[in-house]
């Protein structure tokens, strides 16, 4: 056959449970070689592995791939012709690396291949050139490995990956608290705003009408001063005293009544006085709302970055916490093979003294 292996690993291989989607089954109970494999007359990679003679990995490594690191010795990669997952636990951070980065270069090069490929088939006219078979032949035994194309199905994400998504749920109430005081100062601020302008209108126009008031004022007083010219004329002339007391009479009325109506102005304008200091304290209390305003603000950013800094913490542990559990897995399944291996040792040694 023209397909060779190009690179060879060793790792403990794992599927996704096909009924959960979610948990990882291990298909190998100890480390087995797992192979890049390169088919020259087709320009095809495979990602072969053996268990025994069970084949537990046969996947074609297609442009649109992606090798995803879960943790600092574990990744894994779906496959749509197989409609499953693949996870693979190396024993050390830098074979994870090595192994990623041969994905990618092969990745890489499917996608050239395919490239080169598609051109040929545009350029070529003749039926045997344009019908290229879409399956895959594989070099081992086709008992062992199926190579019918399955329906495309993405499996769900590991547990370990939504348990990170289970903090940004957290990240609600405060927004929506902020929010919501965030609208209670602001329809306070527009209140205020509406009652500063009527304020303002009718500073503006009792103003107009003091100018008013006083002019008429001045002309009442002038009027008072040529009336009392005019009682001290009138006094001075003999033979007319009684109409002249009462016409004094009229002209002390009049002036009363000016006087009265002078000093309800006046507290009329003294209320006006107290309305414009009262629109001073509103202006006051709106800049002092708005001050609170922005201090609420600017705690919420600090709530918020600290948020942010505790879910970073949280996920650092998470990730922590399951590459310390991949460990135990990977020493676990090591003591089975040790358990395993000396369980033979001692059926070996059993039946050697029995012989013996």
């Amino acid at each position: 056959m023209g397909e060779q292996p190009i690179f060879s690993t060793r790792a403990h291989v794992f599927q996704i449970d096909p009924n959960t989607k979610k948990n990882w089954v291990p298909t190998s109970k100890h480390a087995v070689t797992v192979s890049y494999f390169f088919d020259c007359t087709r320009s095809v990679y495979r990602i072969i592995s053996l268990d025994g003679s069970k084949a537990i990995i046969n996947s074609t490594i297609t442009p649109n791939m992606t090798f995803t690191k879960t943790s600092q010795k574990f990744g894994q990669w779906a496959d749509s012709r197989a409609n499953t997952v693949y996870g693979l636990g190396f024993s050390s951070e830098s074979q994870l690396a090595k192994f990623a980065e041969k994905f990618a270069d092969f990745k890489e090069a499917a996608r050239l291949a395919k490239e080169k490929s598609q051109e040929k088939m545009e350029l070529s006219s003749t039926p045997s050139q344009e019908s290229i078979p879409g399956d895959l032949l594989s070099p081992l035994s086709p008992d062992t490995i199926n190579g019918t194309e399955l329906e495309r199905v993405t499996p769900d994400t590991p547990q370990h990956i939504e348990a990170r998504a289970e903090p940004s749920h957290k990240t609600l109430p405060p927004s929506h608290s902020s929010s919501s005081m965030n609208k209670h100062w602001e329809a306070e601020l527009e209140a205020l705003k509406g009652n500063n302008a009527k304020l303002t209108a009718a500073l503006l126009e009792s103003s107009a009408n003091v100018k008013q008031w006083k002019q008429q004022l001045g002309a009442y007083q002038e009027e008072a001063e040529r009336l009392h010219k005019r009682v001290t004329e009138l006094e001075c002339v003999s033979g007319q005293t009684t109409v002249i007391k009462s016409q004094k009479t009229e002209l002390n009325q009049t002036i009363e009544e000016l006087e009265a109506a002078l000093k309800a102005k006046e507290e009329e304008l003294e209320r006006l006085k107290e309305e414009v200091e009262s629109a001073n304290g509103f202006q006051f209390k709106k800049e002092s709302l708005s001050q609170k305003l922005q201090d609420t603000e600017s705690r919420n950013q600090a709530l918020e970055s600290r948020l942010s800094e505790l879910e970073q913490r949280l996920e650092g542990q998470q990730q922590e916490r399951e590459a310390f559990r991949e460990s135990l897995r990977s020493l676990l399944e090591l003591l089975d093979g040790k358990i395993f291996e000396l369980t033979e040792l001692r059926d070996t040694l059993g039946k050697l003294l029995e012989s013996s």
